[in-house]
């Protein structure tokens, strides 16, 4: 009897065995790998509730290649080093086939190791530095020159703007970013004393010298303007000190490049009407696919979640990612990569992104004006224009290209013509 019960309990054993690997054969994984804790958190957090309803969408219309898929959900803490490890057990131990992650250039420098020795896909859905172009990433944010180029631009011809401070946090993004703008500038002919370079830790709050400074930059009568790369909840005491200092955007208007509706839903707008930032989606877009979007995530979120561009970035990557997918076949991750360039999806504000084969993105270039409400008045938009990896306005970047199908390289040397296998120092 003994013997008996003990063979049906270990043929049991083997049926549950066998059946939870048949369960977890049975779906998809993919890796959200956003902040959930941290200075980070006030952007991120709304990224990774981005990803899970886009997981149950598409789970409501069948899945994908006839299974379920399961977003497993990592904090990494805004934490730098803790992302590449949280990467690493996402591919290693969780077997993701995709990454839908990162915020700051700098985590994404983290992770970018890993995931090209794991041979791992990150979607990164946030404006950047540029500089960069992996195989392993598809950049679903913006360019320096689908965001940074054109809002100086804006800020030279529609408000005149003749002296800048360019304040940033103390990292890659804010730096190169502000490098590029600072040679295009000069290259415009603005004078070096007339640009004002700053930067701050992350998670600052005393901004009372920083502020004076600015407006002591404009003592000369002529007219100031701030281009703000400040990232996180730093964010809240910046624009504290700016209304505490009686500085209204006809007086010094200020460009933000990393505040959107999410990071405005929590501070007292009356004083930053008229504010700028530069984005590629605003919530104030009006097309029919927006109106959806928003629709679904206020019925899934409430009422008083807001929609911002990182989201759409996330969006159209996941969407990516599916008809990529579901056009290779498989999960794999060299199908998936010789299956989305040329892949194009639908963006909110009413026409499509493609994936070009630099694995950047078309995107269209939005100027708001903040409201009082919190949301943006869109005062200007453009076509989508093509992302570009390697900018035009450093000299050793400028001669670079990235062909990822065509010469299975990141950095081509148009003038050598060969492929460049250091990235660059910037």
């Amino acid at each position: 009897m003994t013997r008996v019960m003990t063979g049906l309990l270990g043929g049991c054993a083997m049926m549950a065995l066998a059946g939870a690997a048949w369960a977890q054969d049975d779906t998809i994984k993919i890796g959200v790998l956003h902040s959930l804790s941290g200075t980070m958190a006030i952007s991120e957090t709304t990224l990774k509730d981005t990803v899970l309803m886009l997981v149950e969408q598409q789970n409501a219309k069948g899945g994908l290649l006839g299974k379920q898929i399961e977003a497993v959900v990592v904090d990494p803490a805004s934490d730098w080093p803790l992302f590449a490890e949280k990467a690493r057990e996402l591919i290693s131990d969780q077997g993701v086939d995709a990454i839908f992650g990162c915020w700051t250039s700098v985590s994404r420098k983290s992770v970018l190791p890993v995931i090209e020795e794991l041979n791992g896909l990150l979607f990164y859905p946030v404006q950047y530095e540029g500089e960069e172009s992996s195989k392993n990433v598809i950049y679903t944010g913006a360019a320096p020159n689908q965001q940074a180029i054109p809002a100086v631009e804006y800020m030279t011809d529609e408000l005149g703007v003749e002296k800048w401070a360019l304040l940033g946090t103390d990292y890659v993004y804010p730096r190169t970013t502000n490098t590029i703008l600072e040679s295009y500038l000069k290259g415009k002919g603005v004078a070096a004393e007339d640009i004002f370079v700053n930067y701050t830790p992350f998670g600052h709050s005393d901004w009372s010298k920083i502020v004076a400074d600015v407006v002591a930059l404009g003592k000369d009568g002529k007219k100031v303007g701030v281009v703000s790369t400040i990232n996180g909840d730093a964010n809240v005491g910046f624009y504290k000190e700016l209304a505490a200092a009686g500085v209204s955007a006809d007086d010094i208007p200020v460009m933000a490049f990393s505040v959107g509706e999410e990071e405005l839903s929590g501070l007292d707008t009356a004083n930053l009407v008229g504010h700028l930032a530069a984005w590629n989606y605003f919530e104030t877009a009006e097309s029919d696919a927006n109106a959806a979007f928003i629709a679904e995530w206020k019925a899934k979120m409430g009422e008083d979640r807001v929609t911002n561009d990182p989201m759409e970035a996330t969006m159209i990557g996941f969407n990516a990612w599916v008809a990529a997918v579901e056009k290779a076949g498989s999960t794999d991750t060299d199908a998936v990569l010789d299956a989305i360039v040329g892949i194009e999806v639908p963006n909110l504000t009413g026409s499509t992104a493609q994936v070009l084969p630099n694995h950047h993105l078309t995107k269209p270039v939005l100027i708001g004006e903040i409201r009082e409400d919190g949301q943006f008045d869109i005062v200007s938009e453009t076509e989508p224009v093509a992302g570009d990896a390697w900018t035009d306005f450093l000299p050793e970047s400028a001669v670079l290209d990235a062909d990822w199908p065509g010469k299975d390289c990141g950095m081509w040397n148009t003038q050598t013509n060969s492929c460049v296998q250091v990235q660059s120092n910037y």
